[in-house]
């Protein structure tokens, strides 16, 4: 059961790819610019780096935490559609098999 959990977690991760990926593309950018302006001195220009790094600091933990709220709410969906699977093979199957006509209807009228 943990394979299935892993895997269903990877895909999510692969199928929402870009996004994450564009995130840590501006996480990098910003720490790009507060690491050049680190050599101003100006009082103003203090402040906002500092500000900037804490405002940075605390989105990442907040992305970490979404992430890992994310993935414990997939693992926990999979954990509950394998036992209920597992407790009732004869009942998933026919749903399986009435989503699977409903799918090849619908894709059939297009």
């Amino acid at each position: 059961m943990n394979a299935q959990a892993t895997t269903m977690e990877s895909g999510a991760t692969t199928a929402n790819g870009a996004a994450p990926s564009e995130i840590s593309n501006l996480i990098a950018d910003i720490e790009e610019v507060l690491g050049k302006a680190a050599h101003v001195v100006d009082l103003d220009v203090a402040k906002l780096r500092d500000s900037l790094r804490h405002k940075l600091a605390a989105a990442k933990a907040g992305l970490s935490e979404g992430s890992r709220k994310i993935a414990d709410a997939a693992t926990s969906a999979a954990n509950t559609t394998d036992g209920y699977v597992r407790g009732s093979p004869w009942q998933a199957m026919g749903i399986a098999a009435v989503a699977g006509v409903a799918v090849g209807y619908l894709l059939a009228r297009r």
